[in-house]
């Protein structure tokens, strides 16, 4: 009898007792499967055009509002033009690991200009976003220390602490926060809290000024991944730092260049000392080739964001535009004050087939479920940039309408 997987998750084939890698993979592919003939995953889709506002699906023609290309920099004719004479003059690889060959004046002056960026003098690079997070704080934390870190952040954040004593508080409960910390008391060589500026499946902000003062209050140090925030909240883009003048206040700031700044890789932004530590200490940074010399498009996107500061204006309208339309349908898409729009379904079977039946209607969007989220609380994820045109996303909201119509949203 074929096996009904709907009640199944990703996480439910990470271990099953008495069972190997290869039983596992078996197993998780009959559940693949299944959900793709249900059309009840829509991951790993195969695009036919470059990222944009609109993209080619097997002929296809979709809006899509799953790219975190916030300012449309991976298409601005200057950052293309960057990475090709990078290309141009340096070829198409580094080589070698940062510390034994592949630490060019490219390298370098990426470095000094997302430190610079960011109003610090030291930056250290990762080839991603994603172990500027794990690989940092694998190198940063001991078995003595304690993290605090808040529901929504990011797998990467989890996967770096999971080794070491660690506190996981209910999303900006700030209750929560005091308790943990006055708990923590003077046990712990080093009390680290960690946060998002911008969450990423909410699209919320942090209560950055307050959870400041708690850590200024237990002596605890602050670490902030504003990966979202970037180029999107704050006067210039520096995110929500920015917004609250906390550039004094906050001992490590991470993030990633794939987002705004229309490339790959990732940064940590702190002390002289703390990043001359993480560049011989961080292993998945000490034993990795460099970023290729395409990178040095990310120096243009740096600087563009002051040059061209119309692309962030533009953004702000548009997300202000979209957020108006969701609201007017009566689409629960609950505190978000970013680019990123979730709108909450509730049940994971339901959330697949809309997400199907938005992309049957013309409209690509991201199929949030457990374990991403909570196991209640599935939600189809929307994004939106500077290059999406009005009449883009009147479209995206006159198909939203018909969808909550024949799902009973």
């Amino acid at each position: 009898m074929k096996q009904n997987f709907d009640n199944n998750s990703f996480r439910d084939f990470e271990y099953i007792a008495g069972m190997d890698a290869w039983a596992r993979a078996k197993l998780f592919q009959a559940y693949l499967d299944d959900q793709t003939l249900k059309h009840q995953l829509n991951y790993r889709l195969q695009v036919d055009s470059g990222c944009g506002p609109v993209i080619s699906m097997n002929g296809q023609r979709l809006i899509s509002l799953v790219s975190n290309d916030y300012l449309g920099f991976t298409q601005h004719p200057a950052v293309i033009k960057a990475a090709v004479d990078g290309i141009n003059k340096y070829g198409t690889g580094a080589g070698a690991s940062p510390a034994i060959g592949g630490h060019y004046d490219y390298i370098e002056q990426l470095e000094k200009a997302i430190a610079k960026f960011f109003r610090k003098e030291h930056a250290i690079i990762y080839t991603t976003g994603y172990t500027s997070n794990s690989a940092s704080l694998q190198a940063i934390l001991t078995r003595d220390d304690l993290v605090i870190m808040d529901s929504g952040v990011h797998t990467s954040v989890m996967e770096g602490c999971q080794c070491f004593n660690r506190k996981t508080v209910k999303h900006n409960d700030l209750n929560a926060y005091e308790h943990v910390l006055k708990m923590a008391g003077k046990k712990h060589p080093l009390v680290l809290v960690i946060i998002d500026g911008v969450y990423s499946q909410d699209g919320d902000l942090a209560p950055l000024r307050e959870i400041i003062g708690l850590c200024k209050k237990y002596g605890a140090k602050l670490m902030v991944d504003d990966a979202h925030g970037t180029g999107v909240i704050g006067k210039t883009g520096r995110g929500l730092i920015e917004v609250c003048d906390a550039w004094n206040d906050v001992d490590l700031i991470t993030g990633t260049f794939s987002k705004t700044f229309g490339h790959i890789g990732g940064y940590v932004v702190g002390s002289k000392e703390m990043v001359n530590y993480l560049k011989y200490q961080s292993k998945q940074h000490l034993f990795s080739a460099s970023l290729s010399p395409a990178a040095l498009s990310i120096v243009k996107a740096i600087e563009l964001i002051d040059e061209e500061p119309l692309w962030m204006s533009v953004l702000k309208d548009n997300c202000k535009y979209f957020r108006h339309g969701l609201q007017q349908l009566g689409l629960n898409i609950g505190n978000t004050q970013s680019a990123i729009f979730p709108v909450r379904v509730g049940d994971k079977i339901k959330n697949a087939k809309i997400c199907y039946a938005l992309q049957q209607k013309g409209v690509y969007a991201n199929q949030i479920n457990y374990p991403a989220v909570s196991m209640k609380d599935a939600r189809i994820r929307m994004g939106i940039t500077a290059r999406h045109s009005k009449a883009q996303m009147d479209e995206v909201l006159n198909i939203w309408s018909d969808i909550k119509r024949e799902f009973s949203l």
